[in-house]
């Protein structure tokens, strides 16, 4: 009997030590818990700045009205059902009934939530004479540029049970939290989050109110930073917009780094519309937006864009002199079938053919060289492979030549040497290829990965967290005069061919155009460009596409000016300098052709 008096002691003993020492806070915590009751105050989401330091994504106050006045009469529930109905998104009844369910349940009672500011300074007034409404400031995500960089920012939306299960427990998610569905707001979400602060309140044992505790701060998340330069990014965006058809898509790199300096998709969307306040009608319906990225997406035929890829591989050949002059008469002779130029453009030498994009000059040439070697200086430019930016859905496209038919044991035809040389056939690319691959020409020979963010900073420590650096992916490695040739036949392009739209004093522009078939409809118009200061390296390199445009010189070239001129512009002026808010709170309250 001693002996299991002793076992029982020690386990009871044990079972203390469990209680009142390992296991404290845990007890604790439920304790408080069971007399306590917690209003959430969502905290503001880390904002999202452009290279220059202009804010595209931020935040903007927003009010929750809850109930705590336990149980009233019906005369007073009555009363204020009709002075605040009026400032709510909600009909007198609906708002009585809920004044009724809070002042039966004696909890405190949600009213209505994501309140603008235009309504709350009645709502702060009727407080005074009503102290049960209690008025609580949250925050909502605002873009105040609109569509701006929408496709690359994306867009909130509410989280449901299966996200809310996966999501860390320490985050303080809830199952009506908003969290990123798209884009940067999706990708860089746990560091976008904040800490959420919250309204702590004393119930009794049946959960009824008694008073307030204590007001609890928020936590703001952590700025992201992009690469995206603010005029350059707009300047492409109102082209896109104003384009032919309002289709489209542009990016811009520096060849320098990769870094991407704009990327815009057209049509766009306004990401307010999923998080509009709950007493704004929503100005178009969520059903009708466009979240397709045609800027990595959108896989198209180069056109004669891709002839610079055909005399590079000229140029590496030894096979052809610059100089020697090829007759064009609008058409060449195959031998199954006639090709046809664009133009009659008579006796044509490389710059020539370049600068007037001569169909017949490239089919001459290509027909010497063959087409393995174009496919060789192909895929140096990674073509038919990623870019590698960090984005989901990103296409390849489609390397054409005949190494692939050969290894599917099928034939390849000089039908399909001409197709090549100009861009055309199985050839497919997409906008942000195009631009990596005029980055690389613009480097003489960095094949760069784009990358969109410089950097995250933390609104509570400062602490920086490097994301973007330049990284080669792989080097073309052309003879150095082959890059001379090319830089050379380039700006003739731009000085005295189709490419003279980009024209621009002061500036040393290179550039291309292409218009590629569709057998769908109306052709698509290209243009590639790279430029700088006179007499400097280009530090920018670009591509615009615009689907169903017809021509590049007309459609595409003249958006490519106004972001040239947007750039070079906007390089002129100091950087914007935005440091982080202290007071985040005061910051709320304060932000109110031709086939050529």
């Amino acid at each position: 009997m001693m002996t299991l008096a002793m076992i029982a002691g020690s386990v009871i003993a044990l079972r203390l030590v469990d209680i009142q020492v390992l296991r404290h806070n845990s007890y604790l915590q439920m304790a408080e818990r069971n007399r306590t009751q917690i209003i959430y105050q969502t905290a503001p989401r880390g904002r999202v700045f452009t290279a220059d330091g202009v804010a595209v994504a931020s935040n903007a106050p927003s009010f929750s009205l809850y109930y705590l006045g336990g149980n009233q009469d019906t005369e007073y529930l009555a009363r204020l059902a009709h002075d605040f109905a009026p400032l709510l998104p909600l009909s007198e009844d609906e708002l009585l009934s809920k004044l009724q369910t809070g002042s039966s349940s004696g909890k405190a009672t949600l009213l209505a939530e994501n309140l603008s500011t235009k309504s709350t300074v009645a709502l702060q007034e009727l407080q005074l004479y009503y102290p049960s409404m209690y008025l609580i400031e949250e925050t909502k995500r605002n873009y105040p540029y609109g569509s701006f960089a929408s496709h690359l920012l994306g867009y909130l939306g509410s989280m449901d049970e299966r996200q809310w299960r996966k999501r860390d427990v320490k985050l303080g998610y809830r199952l009506n939290s908003k969290i990123g569905k798209n884009g940067i707001e999706k990708k860089f979400e746990e560091d976008l989050k904040g800490q959420d602060g919250g309204v702590y309140l004393e119930v009794d044992y049946r959960g009824r109110v008694k008073s307030i505790i204590e007001d609890k701060k928020w936590a703001a998340g952590s700025d992201v930073y992009l690469t995206l330069n603010f005029a350059l990014q707009q300047a492409a965006e109102e082209g896109l917009k104003n384009s032919k058809t309002g289709r489209g898509a542009a990016v811009a790199l520096d060849p320098r780094t990769g870094a991407v300096l704009a990327m815009a998709s057209a049509p766009a969307y306004d990401p307010n519309m999923f998080v509009a306040f709950s007493d704004e009608a929503v100005e178009a319906p969520l059903k009708k937006i466009d979240e397709y990225n045609l800027a990595i997406q959108g896989v198209y035929p180069p056109a004669s864009t891709f002839k610079v890829i055909t005399g590079a591989a000229a140029l590496e050949s030894g096979l052809i002199d610059v100089n020697r002059k090829i007759y064009c008469s609008g058409k060449y002779d195959s031998g199954p079938r006639i090709f046809k130029c664009w133009g009659i453009h008579g006796p044509m030498d490389f710059f020539e053919g370049m600068s007037h994009s001569c169909d017949v000059y490239f089919y001459v040439v290509a027909s010497q060289i063959g087409a393995a070697a174009i496919e060789r200086v192909q895929r140096m430019f990674m073509f038919g492979r990623p870019t590698g930016i960090d984005l989901p859905g990103e296409k390849a496209g489609n390397l054409y030549g005949p190494t692939r038919r050969a290894r599917n044991k099928t034939y390849w035809f000089i039908g399909d040497t001409l197709n090549l040389s100009i861009g055309q056939g199985e050839l497919l690319v997409t906008p942000i290829k195009l631009a990596q691959f005029a980055a690389a020409i613009a480097s003489r020979g960095n094949v760069y990965r784009p990358y969109y963010v410089e950097k995250i900073v933390s609104n509570q420590t400062e602490k920086e967290k490097r994301i973007g650096f330049p990284e080669v992916l792989q080097r073309a490695n052309l003879h150095p005069q082959t890059y001379d040739t090319l830089f050379k036949a380039l700006k003739h392009t731009v000085d005295t061919g189709t490419a003279a739209r980009v024209r621009i004093p002061g500036l040393d522009v290179y550039g291309k155009t292409g218009t590629a078939q569709n057998p769908h409809g109306a052709d698509h118009g290209w243009f590639m460009a790279f430029a700088g200061r006179k007499g400097e390296p280009p530090s920018i390199a670009l591509a615009v596409f615009v689907e169903f445009g017809e021509g590049g010189s007309s459609a595409a070239g003249p958006i490519a000016r106004q972001m040239l001129e947007a750039y070079f512009k906007q390089e002129e002026k100091p950087a914007l300098t935005v440091e982080p808010a202290e007071d985040y709170e005061e910051l709320l309250l304060t932000e109110g052709e031709e086939n050529a």
